[in-house]
Parts: structure tokens; sequence; C-alpha cells
């Protein structure tokens, strides 16, 4: 009997087994036609931020930060040198860009930090679109944030509040968030240190 082969073809069918599994539960959630998630983030900026320190990085808050909005696209994160930090960005929509008769006609990805759309026929003006929608890297605050967030699906209408920050580590690692939902490209996304999530 070779020990041997079995074992590596159990490991090989349990893997498979866990990554089925695992693609089952984060299944993409399709919803009836219409805005499900109406309104924009909530943005108070701080004026005289006081930096912490959290899991070996300095964070100064920049904004008092809250959304309610659908998840468009998820992208976990562990080897570029922000994943320490920051191990999942979602692509998140609100007012007509949760809409999912709005949504089937765009074509979202996610890579290497980035948040794109594409369209053969624009659904609603490109302008609209960038407005409505951003990349959002995610820094959990806590553990049960954590935990939330790995069960989070696309098409889920979720609910967090925290801060958009600035990070920085005695490495040299810089990091600071987008504080305006107009701009696009390099720069573009928020960086959000979220300490309570819901969906």
């Amino acid at each position: 009997m070779n020990l041997g082969k079995n074992w590596k073809l159990f490991l090989f069918f349990a893997v498979v087994i866990y990554f089925g599994i695992r693609h089952w539960q984060l299944r993409e959630i399709d919803h009836p036609p219409g805005i499900i998630a109406p309104n924009p983030p909530i943005q108070t900026n701080i004026t005289n931020p006081i930096p912490f320190f959290f899991d070996g990085f300095t964070i100064t808050p920049l904004a008092e930060f809250e959304v309610e909005a659908r998840v468009l696209s998820r992208e976990d994160y562990s080897m570029d040198p922000s994943a320490v930090i920051s191990p999942m960005d979602l692509a998140l929509g609100w007012g007509k860009m949760s809409d999912q008769s709005v949504i089937d006609q765009l074509d979202i990805s996610q890579s290497v930090r980035y948040f794109t759309w594409r369209a053969n026929q624009f659904p609603i003006p490109p302008q609209e679109i960038n407005v409505q929608s951003a990349n959002m890297h995610i820094i959990p605050g806590s553990e049960e944030v954590l935990d939330t967030l790995e069960d989070i699906r696309v098409g889920h209408v979720v609910s967090f509040k925290g801060f958009l920050v600035r990070v920085h580590s005695d490495d040299g690692f810089r990091w600071q968030s987008s504080l305006t939902r107009e701009d696009t490209g390099k720069g573009a996304c928020e960086v959000v240190f979220v300490s309570s999530i819901n969906y």
C-alpha cells in the first residue's frame, strides 16, 4: 500500500472540497432591479487628527466615515506590502450603482488594488458611475470586523463606520486615503479603518 500516494490524493481532494465550499459560500447575490443603497457616504473631515499605533503602523484619522453600499466586487490580498494591514478591497456602489439593472450592463473587476469597470453601452453617464462607486482598501479595526468581512459576498449591502486614514510605518510604507468620491485613477481609493460593520 502506497501511503505517500494515498496521502497526496487525500490532500488534493480536501483542497478541492475546501475551495468548492468557499466558492459556494461567497457566491454572488442578485437583487431585483432598483436602487438598494440610495445614499452617498457620510464624511466629516477631522481638523486636528491624533495619530494612533495599530499592528505596527501609525494611523492618522483624516475624516470620520460612514457608508451603506452594495458590494460590486471583492478582492482579497495576501502578498502585497499593504496586505499586512489591509487584507481586502471592496468595490462599493450606491445610488444608481446599487441598481441591478445598471450593474448587469457593466463588467466590473479588481486587481493590484484598483477597481475598473467597462461597458459596451453606458447604462448611466460615466461621471455618475465614477461618483457613485469607489474602491476601498479595508483595514479591519478588530477581530470581529475581520470575521464579518470574511463572509462578505458580492451583492451584499454592507454598512460600516470608521475613518478615512493616512498610514505609515518605519520601513517607509505610506498610504493615504482619498477624501473625495469624485476623483479617479491613482490615489483615488479610500483607505478605511473600519471600526464596525454589518450586512
